[in-house]
């Protein structure tokens, strides 16, 4: 199992740094980062699986070696080239049962861009090693059980470190923090805190904004009820602020964008086969708009996601997906709705909806859900599930629909600049196959095809290609 899991993050985590030469290539390169950000989330949730043994200490190690190549066409140059090689070096302990649990993860990558096609000038560039993840997990209940401690009625389990976190089903926070995160468990309920900071790497949402680093802190607590069977609600609080410090001054421009949400939500079965999640989240806060700087703007905006997945009996494990996705925009955001240069007109309410999140929003287009509303229907399966030589060839399909909130404000692609709703249309498609234990392979291809919102509606291909070792 350890090594088939780690054979799909080949595709992985390709949010690294290409610092931008213009707000326009910043935003190109924001979609980019989210095209790369979907691969990472097909297997975030398979690679805790095997973090578990019954021995009383355990050490494992690891890693994988991988090479990506991308063909793109992002609407601003009509064709882009960029290869990948990714290095990733892993050891996990345990001691006493799962009690404590220290995990690090290194990475080494070399990048490569065709000459002229990088957005920073930069063409080839090494990175690392660099600290991926790493952090320490204790558990009460396993440590009681080794300990001969009573066994207590709350459980108590800790996590600190680097790590992606995620708050609900991950439509306000789903990122890689470093962080302290607390959690009380009983038979029926959970209660989590989370104290963090984003990783100084990461890029920022204000693409604007003149600053090295990244730096925003984050607060959090969540209440979920776990005693249903086949349902789990949720509801949570998060506040971020702001706390980037910005290299040279902007005269008469302020940045800062300080928010609060207050969200719910649920997950679980409908019926046998037929899963669900759903979430829905209000912003609040203060935020700087266009030429502001004495003076900051009240955010009040709203973000909503909801998704149904059914997987049909058999052998092939077909499974069927329907996605609405919903972040509310605001007309007056006529540059970006997410920087405060050409972003909101001061002195007016801020209605657009900027979270950390995640959410699979296209292979080709992959803008952030603010001012969107995406409709997605999609389908997989695995076409030969008897040959031992393709059983592990799965096959998927992605259909998704675009539309603006308010015609007139913006959306993170920089050349939907005409006051138009319809911003288009995609289909994409994949094949991962599972060559060897220690060998897959990957190809994706998506291709958008703009709408009204656009002046040059050629369709844009995104094609990806790849190959991952493990060992």
């Amino acid at each position: 199992m350890r090594m088939r899991v780690l054979s799909w993050v080949g595709g992985a985590l390709l949010a690294a740094g290409f610092g931008p030469a213009s707000p326009s290539a910043a935003q190109d390169r924001d979609a980019f980062l989210q095209q790369q950000r979907r691969l990472d989330e097909q297997v975030r949730a398979d690679r805790n699986l095997d973090r578990s043994s019954a021995d009383r200490a355990f050490l494992d190690y690891g890693g994988w070696y991988s090479f990506h190549l991308f063909l793109f066409d992002d609407g601003i140059e009509p064709s882009r080239t960029f290869r990948r090689h990714d290095l990733r070096v892993w050891t996990r302990l345990q001691l006493d049962e799962g009690a404590h649990e220290l995990y690090l993860r290194g990475r080494l990558s070399f990048l490569d861009f065709n000459a002229g096609d990088s957005y920073d000038g930069d063409d080839d560039d090494v990175e690392g090693m660099n600290l991926e993840r790493g952090t320490y997990r204790f558990d009460l209940a396993r440590a009681a059980g080794v300990y001969g401690w009573t066994a207590p009625e709350v459980n108590v389990i800790v996590r600190a470190g680097r790590d992606l976190v995620e708050i609900g089903t991950g439509l306000t926070l789903s990122t890689p923090l470093d962080h302290v995160d607390i959690r009380l468990e009983t038979a029926d309920w959970r209660l989590r805190g989370l104290v963090g900071r984003t990783v100084g790497s990461t890029q920022d949402i204000d693409l604007t904004r003149p600053a090295d680093r990244t730096r925003r802190a984050f607060f959090g607590a969540e209440l979920s009820y776990t005693a249903p069977q086949r349902h789990e609600p949720f509801v949570y609080v998060l506040w971020q602020r702001d706390h980037n410090r910005e290299t040279y001054p902007t005269p008469l421009q302020e940045f800062d964008y300080d928010s609060f949400y207050i969200g719910a939500g649920s997950t679980g079965e409908l019926a046998p086969r037929f899963m669900y999640r759903a979430e829905w989240a209000y912003e609040s806060g203060r935020s700087f708009g266009d030429r502001a700087f004495m003076r900051s703007d009240v955010i009040r905006a709203w973000g909503a996601n909801a998704q149904l997945e059914y997987q049909f009996p058999g052998d092939r494990r077909v499974r069927a997906t329907l996605e609405y996705l919903f972040g509310s925009g605001d007309a007056d955001r006529q540059l970006s709705p997410t920087d405060a240069i050409g972003g909101n007109v001061r002195g007016n309410e801020d209605t657009g909806f900027n979270a950390w999140g995640y959410r699979d929003t296209g292979l080709s287009f992959a803008p952030r859900y603010s001012n969107v509303h995406l409709w997605r229907a999609g389908a997989a399966w695995y076409p030969w599930p008897r040959d031992p030589r393709l059983d592990g060839v799965e096959v998927g399909l992605d259909a998704l629909l675009y539309h603006k909130h308010h015609r007139s404000g913006a959306v993170s692609d920089p050349t939907a600049a005409r006051t138009s709703g319809y911003l288009g249309s995609e289909v994409d498609a994949y094949v991962n196959w599972a060559i060897t234990r220690d060998v897959s392979w990957t190809a994706r291809v998506g291709v958008f095809f703009p709408g009204d919102a656009f002046d040059d509606r050629t369709a844009r291909p995104f094609f990806l290609t790849g190959v991952t070792w493990s060992f």
